[in-house]
């Protein structure tokens, strides 16, 4: 006895769907039989072939065609030719055939094959069968746990496909989107903070897209480092392998997160085709005099042997490593003059109107760029002696009459390898001012000052070395008279309270103001200073005794000093060394083949500095690199900088909105000055995002934090289990070290991508920090709020799928003015959530004004939902607009959407997925202010009405009073009424009597 099934087969291309007993689709056995044949889109005729499967359990069934063509079954209805056997036979699979049901118009014509869904009515096996409507063409009444994840296993690697298909093809001519996320460590494994920061560019990437621009949202990996390195010494591993391993692993996590970036545009800083470039910058920062080596102070730890930064030493001034002590060591380092571009820098950010508070942070860092340093020549009986001291004034017009330079007993003249030390501790006495036999050399006079020791420990900022000029400060006056220093008179006081020079040289006579800025631009002029800057800023220091970093590309040659190795012999690649400790010198000493090298000047024998570059000089530049990744002759080509900077919109931390945005504005002002690029700032709007913190239990005595399972949670309060005690309950930054973080793939696995993404984008404005906790409204919220998008896209097609044909002419009085409402909250939810795509970035607030219009939606009338246009067009607008944020959940919201019966609106009829929709615009009628306006009426609180009053009056209480009450509605309600008092709403058009009952 044989199963005889029918089913409809249009064309060719249609899969037979095998259900076995458990609920699984044998699609690769339908394969392993032939029935799916190739791709193909529906006929034009509307008719479909009849065949009829006999299925006795076998390894193949038989297909044979039973009559002529006939008409196409209606959607979501069974056929009703199939009649199933009363008792099956004893075979090792339950089959279930139904009609040919169309997929989603954008899936067929990107050629994808069609689907046979299960019949729900035939199959008694539905209660465990889950379908979508994209892969079977039935539609999933309710949106569930199972339907969410088939949703996103659908759809996911279809949208990430189209998005790449998009950014290869994107016009020339379209207008220009840069969404820049701030690239990421490569750690190995991704942290709710990337989900964050990546959610905000994935989704404004979308949504720009939508709006027609041609949009650039690359990414990359900023891979040298110091954790590298600890990581690679820790494991006995190659930082390179390291490094490359985290990079796939951390690629195929974003990936699997559904986010889209511009894959063919990545880089990784640690690869030689890209610090090539960082050092190809340096040489030019070296050749314009801003890149020198001098001896600083640097936190050095004495049991490791080691630099460590600033930011791996505790509050406590340990280290971070070995918890030593911090000592503070003198050791030459590599700089580069930020202070010269200070001032520019802070003008700048005039220019900046939508940094937001990330301004005054710049500013702060920068401070008030009133002084400058000028270069000094220092001089020991008469003899040069190879030292050039900058010192700082903040009166650089009174140059002239400069009597000594003071530097603080700490410098490093005074403790590090200088010619000049003997000299100066020969004068010192610890707090005196103490007169040495050092001269500097005045450049403006030619005259020789003398360099004075101060008895002070320290100076405004961070100076420490200062020009001493008596007519602009007393206490200069008395350091000068105390030493018996002679000085010149440069200033002279006029009657009306301002000054002007004398004894100035060709600057005599000018007033104070016009010679600061004279002699500024002369001392730049001649290359001895002169940029304006603050005494609180320093210049950049960018060495590091450590491996894994970009080597510096400079040899030191006995004869001609440091010299920068030639542009056309870059990269200078990072040599293999035998192993790493962290301890010690720099490792790339030990690479002796390496180190000993030919000087690229006389050719003599010289040695490659071993000093590598802070991570933050990679960083400085890479939204440069973006615009043109592969190009092997220069940086960036300009025509392709110049068509993608600045970037709209840079999306990052707050940790990195002082030192990384300076760095980088730094060295897009330097490239504009070398004629790289046409703009001078890299950054058009900054979006600097929150935390996303957990929750910590740490005990109160000892400050330990506890895992969830060392907690008892039984009680009122939370107590460590076995100990009873008490415990501090704060939210804090997410750590494995504080048990309070989360795998996303984890959070990803249990609530979906969408509802992360959601969620993220929900719980907090993105530049507040997110307490992570599942029992908030957020999660529910965005939960519900996915089920109820869905069900508005069953509540349509299940009205459409009803003998009555849709005719929004026998709207009556009252289902037009719904209609009204409903296109008046479409167009207002369009204005809002486009706005703040736009300029405030508030997610949050988009997605509840979408909410809003889902509420209004959700309480449309039966007839309206059938018969209005403006219910299906605000219905397609929400689909749309969620589509930025819940790609993979409105993909299939559309696809329903798009295949509705007897659609009324002209955007269901369109081509492609959701994504690949234009973003919705306002009515052009929503922009027009009618000349009248509805005015609610209540009278105690009570809706009893509306009244139509000229707009002009509508906010005064009079006049609206006199209109209500001279209308027919006011004659039949209030006409013998006491009225009490008539309240006139200033937001919204409503007047409240308050009337005597």
């Amino acid at each position: 006895m044989k199963n005889v099934i029918s089913l409809h087969k249009q064309g060719i291309g249609n899969v037979l769907t095998v259900v076995s007993a458990s609920g699984l689709r044998w699609k690769e056995q339908c394969l392993s039989w032939g029935l799916e044949t190739g791709a193909s889109s529906c006929g034009a005729s509307g008719v479909c072939a009849r065949f009829t499967v006999m299925y006795d359990g076998g390894a193949v069934p038989q297909v044979q065609q039973t009559n002529e063509p006939g008409p196409l079954p209606a959607p979501d209805q069974p056929d009703s030719s199939f009649n199933p056997p009363a008792q099956s036979p004893r075979c090792l699979m339950q089959m279930t055939m139904c009609r040919l049901a169309a997929c989603s118009l954008g899936l067929v014509r990107q050629g994808l094959r069609l689907r046979f869904p299960i019949a729900p009515a035939l199959c008694p096996l539905r209660t465990n069968v889950r379908t979508l409507l994209s892969e079977t063409g039935v539609w999933e009444r309710d949106y569930r746990a199972e339907t969410r994840r088939q949703v996103e296993q659908w759809w996911h690697p279809r949208i990430q496909q189209q998005w790449q298909k998009e950014m290869k093809e994107q016009s020339s001519q379209k207008k220009k989107f840069y969404v820049l996320s701030m690239f990421p460590y490569p750690s190995g494994r991704l942290h709710m903070g990337h989900v964050r920061v990546y959610t905000i560019s994935d989704t404004i990437a979308h949504f720009q897209r939508m709006r027609g621009h041609k949009v650039l949202n690359p990414m990359g990996w900023d891979a040298f480092g110091l954790p590298a390195e600890n990581a690679a010494i820790e494991r006995g591993l190659d930082p390179e392998v390291w490094t490359k391993s985290n990079i796939q692993s951390m690629r195929e996590q974003l990936n699997s997160l559904g986010l889209c970036f511009n894959w063919d545009r990545e880089v990784t800083t640690c690869l030689p085709d890209y610090y090539k470039w960082t050092q190809y910058l340096f040489v030019k920062l070296y050749e314009a005099g801003l890149a020198y080596q001098k001896e600083a102070l640097v936190n050095w730890d004495p049991i490791d042997q080691t630099v460590l930064a600033d930011e791996q030493v505790d509050e406590n001034g340990c280290s971070w490593r070995s918890g030593a002590p911090v000592e503070q060591k003198l050791l030459k380092q590599w700089f580069i003059k930020t202070t010269n571009y200070a001032k520019p820098l802070l003008d700048a950010l005039a220019d900046l109107p939508e940094w937001y508070g990330v301004k005054a942070m710049q500013a702060n860092w920068i401070g008030e760029c009133t002084g400058c340093y000028f270069d000094h020549v220092l001089k020991l009986e008469g003899k040069e002696t190879g030292e050039v001291l900058a010192a700082y004034t903040s009166s650089p017009e009174a140059i002239y009459g400069a009597a000594f330079i003071s530097i603080l007993p700490s410098h490093r003249l005074l403790h590090g390898s200088s010619p000049l030390r003997p000299a100066l501790h020969r004068a010192l006495q610890p707090g005196k001012n103490c007169l040495s036999e050092v001269t500097a050399l005045n450049v403006f006079t030619g005259h020789e000052i003398p360099v004075v020791i101060s008895a002070k420990t320290e100076f405004h900022g961070h100076l420490d070395t200062v020009i001493g000029i008596p007519d602009s400060s007393g206490e200069d006056v008395c350091v000068a008279r105390d030493l018996g220093v002679h000085w010149v008179s440069v200033l002279k006081s006029e009657e009306d309270g301002t000054h002007t020079l004398i004894n100035s040289a060709e600057f005599t006579g000018q007033t104070r103001e016009d010679a600061f800025i004279s002699i500024t631009q002369k001392a730049r002029e001649r290359n001895v200073g002169g940029h304006l800057t603050s005494s609180k800023l320093r210049d950049w220091l960018i060495s590091r005794q450590r491996y894994w970093g970009t080597p510096i590309p400079v040899v030191h040659c006995g004869s001609c000093g440091p010299v920068a190795v030639p542009v056309e012999d870059l990269p200078v690649m990072l040599p293999k060394v035998p192993f790493l400790t962290g301890k010690g010198a720099s490792p790339l000493q030990s690479a002796h083949d390496w180190v000993n090298c030919s000087c690229p000047r006389c050719k003599g024998p010289a040695q490659r500095e071993t000093d590598t570059m802070d991570t933050f000089v990679d960083s400085a530049w890479y939204y440069f690199r973006y615009t043109d990744p592969h190009n092997q002759l220069r940086p960036f080509e300009r025509s392709l900088a110049d068509q993608w900077m600045p970037v709209d919109v840079y999306i990052g931390g707050k940790e990195h909105a002082v030192m990384h945005l300076y760095y980088a504005r730094f060295l897009s002002h330097f490239c504009k000055d070398q004629g790289f690029v046409s703009h001078r700032e890299p950054f058009k709007k900054l979006l600097v995002q929150g935390l996303i913190k957990g929750q910590t239990f740490r005990v109160a005595e000892s400050g330990q934090y506890l895992k969830k399972e060392d907690i008892d949670f039984t009680g009122a309060e939370p107590m460590q289990k076995g100990s009873g005690k008490q415990l501090q309950v704060t939210w804090e930054k997410m750590s494995k070290s504080k048990h309070n973080g989360l795998d996303p793939q984890e959070v990803v696995q249990q609530y979906g991508i969408d509802t992360v993404r959601l969620y993220i984008l929900y719980a907090a404005p993105p530049e507040q920090d997110i307490l992570w906790d599942v029992k908030t409204d957020a999660i529910p919220g965005v939960l519900r709020w996915q089920s109820r998008l869905w069900g508005l896209v069953t509540k349509l097609r299940e009205a459409r799928q009803g003998g009555e044909t849709p005719n929004p002419s026998i709207l009556n009085k009252k289902e037009r003015s719904e209609a009204r409402r409903i296109w008046e909250n479409k167009n207002h939810a369009i204005t809002l959530v486009t706005t703040h795509f736009t300029e405030d970035f508030l997610l949050n607030a988009a997605i509840s004004r979408l909410m809003g219009l889902t509420n209004t939606l959700s309480q449309a009338s039966p007839r309206v939902v059938l018969h209005s246009v403006e219910f299906e067009q605000a219905l397609a607008s929400l689909c749309v607009m969620t589509a930025p944020m819940a790609p993979h959940l409105a993909s299939e919201l559309w696809a329903g959407l798009s295949q509705v019966k007897s659609p009324l609106c002209s955007s269901l009829l369109g081509n492609g997925d959701v994504m690949q929709q234009p973003w919705p615009t306002v009515d052009p009628e929503y922009l027009q202010t009618p000349d009248t306006l509805e005015v609610s009426v209540r009278i105690n609180n009570k809706v009893c009405g509306s009244v139509t009053v000229p707009r002009q009056v509508a906010q005064d209480a009079e006049k609206v009073r006199e209109l209500v009450m001279g209308s027919p509605l006011g004659m039949r309600l209030l006409t013998d009424r006491v009225i009490k008092k008539a309240i006139l709403s200033p937001r919204t058009a409503l007047i409240n009597f308050l009337v005597e009952e």
